[in-house]
């Protein structure tokens, strides 16, 4: 009996270290493209409208805070409440969206019963279905019934559309967790509810994760529905807001870039005229000054931001004694 020893080719060491080097560009390459464009947007909120019509891609010469604070400062734009109408019309959508894909599609996939596939067609059948060509009916029906422009309006669409997808990919999920799993655990004497919401559920997370963030972006831009069924400025969402610096002919694209960056979170800090504070100012500078006050900022060289509370960049100021 003879043996056979096969030698394993090894990638030249020149060659690998070439592949290395061309896949991390790619990778470099695809991440500034995914980050560039919110560094355009941060850069062009700072610039004036001209400014930008001028020179799109530059970067401002003069960077100014006069598109923040002409959006903050003007109450008709709503922003506020179209951002707390945004969070609050996603993170219910959200757990309604997660909980009816999770029922239905355990149901869907151990459940046998005569309308199981017809069910299961159907809800695929949902995913086939563009939205824009029910957006007139949809209007009608919510318009006879009364339901358009409430706070709850775009619930409802937006759990209809969006539970197709999310009941195939939990259907299909479910299939793959062993039945034996269930088996063993009602031996053990474990209820039907026990077992799905302390073991099933706890097992199909990932899946439920993957449904919710998928639906979140969805839910949060979306404009077609928000748009024919919300004509209330007070109930309008964050993308209805932004169409507010959109006129006719033009678009005002610094103010909103601002606005965005508002909704995310990002803020100015107030200095001249406030007392110091030094969890929010850096003093560089002091001046006797008896008519301004003591302790209190005359003068700002830096503008500070802050970001969901947090300092991103203390504002430097001078402080008179």
């Amino acid at each position: 009996m003879s043996t056979h020893t096969q030698a394993v080719a090894k990638p030249h060491p020149i060659r690998k270290g070439i592949l290395t080097v061309v896949l991390n560009f790619i990778c470099i390459v695809f991440s500034l493209t995914c980050i560039f464009p919110i560094v355009w947007m941060i850069y062009s909120s700072l610039k004036e409208k001209r400014v930008f019509n001028a020179d799109i891609v530059g970067l401002p010469k003069n960077p100014t805070l006069v598109n923040y604070i002409r959006i903050l400062g003007n109450s008709d734009y709503h922003l506020g409440e179209s951002m707390m109408n945004s969070v609050r019309t996603t993170a219910i959508s959200i757990v309604l969206i997660v909980a009816f894909s999770f029922v239905v599609g355990y149901i869907l996939a151990r459940v046998r019963f005569k309308l199981n596939r017809p069910l299961y067609v159907m809800f695929l059948m949902g995913m086939l279905i563009p939205i824009h060509s029910l957006l007139v009916p949809i209007y009608v029906v919510f318009k006879k019934c009364g339901i358009s422009d409430q706070w709850y309006t775009l619930l409802l669409p937006y759990v209809s559309f969006a539970l197709p997808m999310g009941i195939f990919l939990v259907e299909g999920y479910v299939k793959s967790i062993p039945v034996s799993l269930e088996e063993a655990a009602a031996i053990d004497g474990s209820g039907f509810s026990y077992t799905l919401w302390h073991i099933i559920l706890p097992i199909c997370k990932p899946i439920l994760v993957t449904v919710a963030i998928i639906q979140v972006f969805g839910c949060w831009n979306e404009f077609s529905f928000a748009l024919v069924l919300m004509k209330n400025v007070h109930l309008q969402t964050v993308p209805l807001a932004l169409t507010q610096f959109k006129g006719q002919f033009a678009s005002d694209y610094p103010k909103q870039m601002a606005a965005m960056l508002d909704e995310l979170g990002v803020e100015p800090i107030e200095a001249v005229g406030q007392k110091f504070d030094p969890d929010f100012h850096n003093a560089v500078m002091h001046v006797e000054d008896e008519e301004a006050g003591e302790n209190v900022i005359v003068e700002e060289f830096q503008r500070g931001y802050t970001y969901k509370g947090g300092v991103v960049r203390y504002s430097m100021v001078k402080v008179a004694n």
